[in-house]
C-alpha cells in the first residue's frame, strides 16, 4: 500500500460519522478535494497526503506523533503547518481571530512550497463550499459560522492569497481562488490575477551576484542590466509595490534606478533595472580602499538628499517611527527599558522628510561616474537617525555579535567597515567636532543594538548570541542613560 492510499484509509476511519458545518457532507470529502487540487500542483505525494490528513488534529483524536510514526517527519510538519491550538478557556467562536493570526504567522514564515500549496488547496476547497453556500443563502451563510463578520473572513483568505502568490500565482489553483474571492466579495482583487500572462523568463546561473538582503539577491544580468531576485520572504504584492514607490522617488527628484518590469526567475520573480556599466560602492571600496573617504563622502551625499526631500503625498510612505517601534517590539528587552526607548522615539520631531530603510553601499550604485541607489521598498518618512543607525549597524554593530558578518555582507574587511562609517558621519554632519560626532554616534549604536538583538531573536538563540544579547542590552541601557 502506498503513502496515499494508507492516508486516504487512515482518515476515513478517523473522519467516520463526522460532517462538514456549511451543508452537512461527509468529511472526508473535504480533504479527498484538497488533495485532488493538490494533485493538479504537485506529484509529491508527501504534500498530497498530508492534504488528506490536514484536519485530522484539529477534527479527530488523532495527534502529530501517530501522524509522523505512520507517515513521515514531513508529512507531519505539513500538517502541522495547517493545524491552529486551541486557546484554553476561550471556546472556537471567541478565540477565532487569534487562531487566525497565530496559524498565518506559520505561514508567511515558511518557505516550504509544500506548506504554501496545502493551505491554497485546503483553502480553495472552503472557498467552493462557501462560495456554493453563499449562492443559495446570501449573507446569511455567515450565521452557520463562528466568525459572524464577513469581513473578518474576507481578510483571512485576502491574506493568505497574499502570501502564497509569490509562489503559486502561476497555478490554476490559485486564480480559481481569486475567483472565488471576487464572486464573495467582489473587487477585493483585480481580475487580472485571473488571466494568464507570460513573464519573460530569465537565467541568473552563473551571474555575479552582486548583493544579498534579507528579502533578495542582486545579480548582473549582463553589462547593462542587474536583476533583483526576491525570495519566498516577499509577496507578490512587495514586488509590486517596490516598483511603483521606484517611479514615485523618481519624480521627486532622488536617483534612484527604475525597474522597467517583473521577470520569471525560476520559481520566483525579480525585477530588472538598467544600470550601465553599474558597479555597487561596497565593489569600489574593496578594490580601493585607499579611496574610502571619497566613497564615504559619495554616500553622506545620497543620505542628505534623501533625508531633505518631502513627499508630495506622505500617505504613499509608511512612519518611520513605527518601524523603529517594531525593533523595540522585536528586542523584547525589559519593561523600564522598553518604556525608555518608546518615550526616545515619542520624542522624535514630527517627520517631513523621507528615509532609505536600508542605507549601505550594496544598495547604491555607481553609474556612468552617478550614483544611483536602488530597494526602497523600505523607505518611510521618518527620522535621519533610522538611516544613520543602519550605517552604524552594517559597518560596526555586528562585530558585536561576529566581524565575519560585516566581512561577508559587505564584502571588505572590518578595518575598512569601521573607517567608512567614521568618515560617512563626519561628512554627513559636515563637521569635525568630536562632540556632535559622539551625541550622533551613540544614538546610532542605540538603535543599532535594538536592532540586533531583535535579528537575534527571530530563531533560537546559541549560547554566545545568548551572551551577546545581554553585553548589548547592557550597552543600550548605558547609551539610553
Amino acid at each position: 500500500m502506498n503513502l496515499l492510499e494508507e492516508a486516504i484509509i487512515y482518515s476515513t476511519v478517523m473522519y467516520q460519522g463526522k460532517v462538514r458545518k456549511i451543508n452537512n457532507s461527509p468529511f472526508i470529502l473535504h480533504p479527498l478535494e484538497v488533495a485532488q487540487i493538490l494533485s493538479a500542483m504537485t506529484d509529491d505525494m508527501e504534500i498530497i497526503a498530508a492534504g488528506v490528513l490536514h484536519d485530522i488534529v484539529e477534527d479527530t483524536d488523532g495527534t502529530l506523533r501517530e501522524i509522523e510514526k505512520r507517515f513521515g517527519e514531513r508529512v507531519a510538519d505539513l500538517v502541522d503547518s495547517e493545524t491552529e491550538k486551541d486557546i484554553p478557556g476561550e471556546d472556537r467562536a471567541a478565540s477565532w481571530q487569534r487562531r487566525k493570526e497565530e496559524s498565518l504567522v506559520k505561514l508567511k514564515a515558511s518557505t516550504d512550497v509544500g506548506v504554501k500549496m496545502l493551505w491554497l488547496a485546503d483553502k480553495l476547497s472552503n472557498l467552493r463550499s462557501l462560495a456554493g453556500a453563499y449562492g443559495e443563502m446570501g449573507d446569511k451563510i455567515w450565521d452557520q459560522l463562528h466568525q459572524k463578520d464577513p469581513s473578518r473572513h474576507k481578510w483571512y483568505y485576502r491574506t493568505v492569497a497574499e502570501y502564497v502568490e509569490m509562489q503559486l500565482n502561476k497555478t490554476g489553483a490559485y486564480k480559481e481562488y481569486i475567483d472565488r474571492i471576487n464572486y464573495i466579495w467582489p473587487g477585493t482583487f483585480d481580475t487580472s490575477k485571473t488571466k494568464y500572462k507570460e513573464y519573460r523568463k530569465i537565467d541568473v546561473s552563473g551571474c555575479e551576484r552582486i548583493g544579498k538582503g534579507a528579502k533578495a539577491e542582486v545579480y548582473r544580468y549582463d553589462d547593462e542590466l542587474i536583476v533583483k531576485v526576491y525570495n519566498e520572504k516577499n509577496t507578490y504584492r512587495d514586488v509590486e509595490r517596490e516598483i511603483a514607490l521606484a517611479r514615485s522617488v523618481f519624480v521627486l527628484g532622488l536617483p534612484t534606478a527604475i525597474s522597467f518590469g517583473i521577470v520569471s526567475v525560476g520559481k520566483g520573480y525579480g525585477a530588472m533595472f538598467e544600470l550601465i556599466d553599474a558597479k555597487t560602492i561596497s565593489e569600489l571600496i574593496a578594490r580601493n580602499p585607499e579611496h574610502t573617504d571619497y566613497y564615504a563622502g559619495m554616500m553622506a551625499d545620497i543620505a542628505r538628499q534623501i533625508h531633505t526631500t518631502a513627499p508630495d503625498d506622505v500617505k504613499l510612505f509608511p512612519s518611520g517611527r513605527a518601524y523603529m517601534e517594531n525593533w523595540i517590539k522585536r528586542a523584547g528587552l525589559d519593561a523600564e527599558l522598553e518604556k525608555k526607548l518608546y518615550e526616545k522615539t515619542a520624542a522624535l520631531p514630527e517627520p517631513k522628510f523621507l528615509v532609505h530603510g536600508d542605507l549601505h553601499t550594496g544598495n547604491v550604485f555607481l553609474c556612468n561616474n552617478e550614483p544611483m541607489f536602488i530597494d526602497v521598498d523600505r523607505m518611510a518618512v521618518g527620522d535621519p537617525i533610522a538611516d544613520i543607525s543602519s550605517m552604524y549597524l552594517f559597518y560596526v554593530g555586528y562585530a558585536e555579535l561576529d566581524p565575519k558578518i560585516i566581512e561577508d555582507f559587505m564584502g571588505i574587511t572590518i578595518q575598512t567597515a569601521a573607517e567608512f562609517y567614521k568618515c560617512f558621519i563626519r561628512h554627513y554632519l559636515h563637521t569635525d567636532d568630536e562632540a556632535e560626532i559622539e551625541r550622533t554616534d551613540r544614538d546610532a549604536a542605540l538603535w543599532a543594538y535594538v536592532r540586533l538583538i531583535g535579528q537575534m531573536k527571530k530563531k533560537p538563540m546559541s549560547d554566545r548570541e545568548k551572551a551577546a544579547a545581554e553585553r548589548l542590552t547592557e550597552k543600550i541601557r548605558s547609551l539610553i542613560g
